[in-house]
């Protein structure tokens, strides 16, 4: 399991995310959703470098994420600018979209997926050690007998 670092942090923290159009309109077709993954990667590359997009999954009238977010960034501001920037760019590239004026529903699921329990617990036992410089944080689940 690997884990990322940040200034003053590690982390891991993945999330899912589902979104789906307005009135759950069936949108998101072969060629739409082509459209789709070009303009997110290149909108997430530019603006958010250190956010990794997992896994995903565009149906016809919802979209799936498994994503890595650092804890520097707020779910909502990222969900939001994904949304917002995909809408704008989608809607200008076609026409059927345009109408209604909005193209995603303003509601999002978020569920996390992280470490799991054991990793935890070694992180805290360990973490005063990790401060003083007296131990090296090994994060990895021990096999058991």
């Amino acid at each position: 399991m690997k884990f990322k670092s940040g200034a003053h942090c590690v982390y891991k923290t993945r999330y899912h995310i589902v979104w789906i159009p307005k009135y759950r309109r069936k949108v998101l077709v072969p060629g739409v959703a082509k459209y789709l993954r070009k303009v997110m990667d290149s909108h997430i590359s530019d603006r958010y470098p250190d956010i990794y997009v997992l896994e995903r999954s565009v149906q016809p009238d919802h979209l799936h994420l498994l994503i890595e977010i650092p804890p520097k960034y707020s779910v909502a501001t990222v969900v939001g600018s994904i949304k917002a920037n995909t809408a704008r760019v989608m809607r200008k590239h076609f026409d059927f979209l345009k109408h209604p004026p909005a193209m995603w529903s303003t509601c999002y699921f978020v569920s996390t997926s992280g470490a799991n329990e054991h990793i935890i617990k070694n992180y805290i036992i360990n973490q005063e050690k990790q401060d003083r410089g007296q131990a090296v944080l090994v994060l990895e689940k021990k096999p058991r007998a």
